[in-house]
């Protein structure tokens, strides 16, 4: 067994919200109801930011985020950033297993580009905090922009034209980050979770839609936005299904997609969710055909306390090794704490104590 993971992903580490604590909440409520500014929300921010870094770091995580602590959505915020494209709320919002979102939806109105983002600023504050920890930015795959994205009339006529936009944003994202700083950027994804499951892929894409198209779409948009990377910059994907306050949307093991994202994607590591039985087991890891892939396993919840079984976490971990060099393995909670404001139906508590036992639990199996 080898010993510490010296680059991202890390023996131990974590997918990136964190539940939102009592000051963030109440400032933003202030904020809303226009009893403070803007700069005021930010200065509160930037010290609860700083708080919960300092906690990463006491819990034993080498990558440190902000927690997602300024945004609402992990996904919307983001997206809406993007030049071309606008939020608004919708009729209905997002259908969990007995749960429904808020109604918040986006729609694309012109062409696509990354000339100027707040999440750049968001970054250089937690850059300018991690220290010798590895700040690590978490921002949507660029597949979800057109999986949970409407189009106005005319702005885009063929697919073609519109992904080919969607991977020169990214790629200017991705630069964007790196000059700044940014070693370590993490897309989040729940399309290739739905493309697993027997019925959420015509749900979501509408009849008449090719899935196996739309995969290969997504694969290709990834890797050219990813296509001159620098080389000491590690950009990994969370493949999710669905996290909003303790519930899930879909299920299904990973054999649907197992060849594209295990072969196709050219990230430096997938994060991967398998904390209950609708992820399936282990043997799509089979196609894990490169030795410089890593595979984080999300065998801890985020959506509950209750501590896990540590020998039935590392037991787990063996299994798993069957199909994919030990070396190449990590372990990290199957998703945040808070894919949205509202977060996860579990105290901070214990939530940091979920990641404190990630990292006890890596110690064991690779050593510090």
């Amino acid at each position: 067994m080898s010993g510490e993971q010296k680059q991202a992903p890390f023996r131990a580490d974590h997918v990136g919200s964190l539940l939102r604590s009592e000051e963030i909440k109440k400032a933003r409520r202030q904020f809303e109801n226009g009893e403070i500014d803007k700069l005021r929300l930010r200065d509160i921010e930037d010290l609860e930011i700083t708080r919960i870094v300092e906690k990463q770091k006491e819990a034993g995580l080498e990558a440190v985020t902000d927690g997602e602590f300024r945004r609402s959505w992990w996904h919307f915020d983001f997206l809406s950033g993007l030049d071309g494209v606008e939020e608004y709320e919708a009729e209905t919002g997002i259908q969990f297993e007995g749960v429904e979102t808020k109604a918040r939806a986006l729609r694309i109105t012109g062409k696509l580009d990354f000339t100027s983002h707040p999440m750049i600023d968001d970054f250089r504050f937690l850059k300018s905090i991690a220290g010798d920890h590895t700040a690590k930015m978490t921002i949507p795959s660029p597949s979800m922009l057109h999986f949970r994205t409407e189009f106005a009339d005319g702005v885009y006529e063929d697919r073609a034209s519109f992904f080919h936009d969607l991977a020169a944003v990214y790629k200017k994202a991705i630069h964007a980050f790196y000059e700044e700083g940014c070693r370590y950027l993490q897309l989040d994804d729940t399309s290739w979770a739905y493309f697993c499951s027997e019925d959420q892929p015509e749900e979501v894409l509408g009849k008449g839609v090719d899935p196996e198209e739309i995969k290969s779409w997504y694969a290709k948009t990834i890797n050219d936005a990813m296509a001159d990377k620098p080389e000491d910059m590690k950009i990994t994907m969370h493949i999710c299904r669905g996290n909003f306050r303790s519930t899930w949307i879909a299920s299904g093991g990973y054999e649907p997609v197992a060849e594209t994202i295990f072969q196709k994607l050219n990230v430096d590591g997938l994060f991967l969710e398998y904390d209950t039985d609708r992820a399936g087991g282990f043997e799509p890891l089979r196609y894990v055909n490169r030795p410089d892939l890593s595979i984080v396993l999300g065998l801890i919840t985020s959506k509950f306390g209750e501590l896990e079984d540590a020998e039935e976490v590392k037991k787990r971990i063996h299994e798993a090794a069957e199909y994919v060099n030990l070396d190449q393995l990590s372990l990290s909670p199957q998703c945040g704490f808070a894919s949205t404001e509202e977060g996860n139906i579990l105290t901070e508590d214990e939530q940091w104590e979920k990641l404190r036992h990630v990292v006890r639990i890596a110690e064991e199996v690779w050593g510090s």
